[in-house]
């Protein structure tokens, strides 16, 4: 079912997806260029592309082309990127450094940023709602879901009850909430896009892949918070310890370090549990969820 080994997968998978996200992007020298360059900059040449590989792995459950699957990647990735050069902006998380280089408003400046954000976001749904996928209904499902990820009762809003909670206790089911919008929104869209992109499951089957996709959300946040505390600046790519130092609620500050590696866990048993219904149809997404949880970057 999976001839290729899970690293050697990941590998061609992240190739073909940052070929395709430098296809999508506009060349850097169309004007306005500078705009254009400092797209490509903050989207191109780093990062995981755990939304992607998703994707592609969700795509694998209903027999998506891999031609569609490059789309749906991309406009997932194009609203993870924008949302990254935004919270990295001085009015927001205020950092300087991402994916191991300078941040984008570092690089070039804050109202660049600012636009290279918006466009990329724009951009994100030109791609899903042009000629590659070719099925006009499918694409307006697909639009209505990622554009919901990505607003106000998606990743927008997660990001502003988290700049609200700064030095505020939360309780778990109230930092869940926090994290399943502004980190799961975006990870449960990916999954369910690149199912999306192919032969429709049965009602079942979109429960449990949902049930997988939240789940699998969840634990990224989980482990994204033990990472903050435990791993290097130069290992993560960007600031460690920052959201100790800004005094933000995290899984570590609530449970403690082993509780939320507990916690982390606990989910990851859940989101393989959702898998169960697809037997080994899901083998890379129960490989992505077990990278998800043991990741050290």
């Amino acid at each position: 079912m999976n001839p290729l080994p899970f690293a050697d997968w990941m590998a061609t998978t992240q190739e073909r997806v940052e070929a395709a996200l430098a296809r999508f992007l506009p060349g850097a020298d169309t004007l306005p260029a500078r705009l254009h360059d400092a797209m490509r900059y903050a989207t191109l040449g780093g990062g995981k592309r755990v939304r992607p590989l998703l994707a592609f792995a969700a795509g694998e459950l209903t027999g998506a082309a891999p031609e569609k699957l490059e789309v749906v990647a991309c406009a997932v990735e194009m609203i993870h990127a924008y949302s990254l050069v935004h919270d990295d902006l001085p009015c927001m998380d205020n950092d300087v450094l991402r994916r191991g280089r300078p941040t984008c408003h570092v690089e070039y400046d804050e109202p660049t940023a600012l636009l290279v954000g918006d466009s990329l976001q724009t951009q994100a749904f030109e791609l899903l709602a042009g000629p590659l996928l070719g099925d006009p209904a499918g694409q307006l499902e697909m639009v209505a879901l990622l554009a919901h990820a990505s607003g106000s009762r998606g990743m927008a809003g997660g990001q502003a009850i988290d700049l609200a909670s700064v030095g505020k206790p939360l309780s778990q089911p109230e930092l869940e909430l926090m994290h399943a919008l502004k980190t799961g929104a975006l990870i449960r869209a990916a999954v369910l896009l690149g199912a999306l992109a192919g032969t429709p499951l049965s009602a079942d089957e979109r429960q449990q892949l949902d049930r997988f996709a939240k789940r699998a959300g969840l634990l990224f946040q989980v482990v994204d918070d033990i990472l903050d505390c435990t791993a290097s600046t130069a290992t993560l790519g960007k600031t460690a310890g920052k959201d100790e130092a800004a005094d933000k609620p995290t899984y570590v500050s609530l449970l403690g370090l082993d509780g939320a590696r507990s916690y982390a866990g606990e989910l990851r048993t859940d989101a393989l549990a959702a898998l169960a219904i697809f037997g080994e149809r899901a083998g890379r997404l129960t490989q992505l969820a077990d990278f998800i949880c043991h990741r050290q970057f």
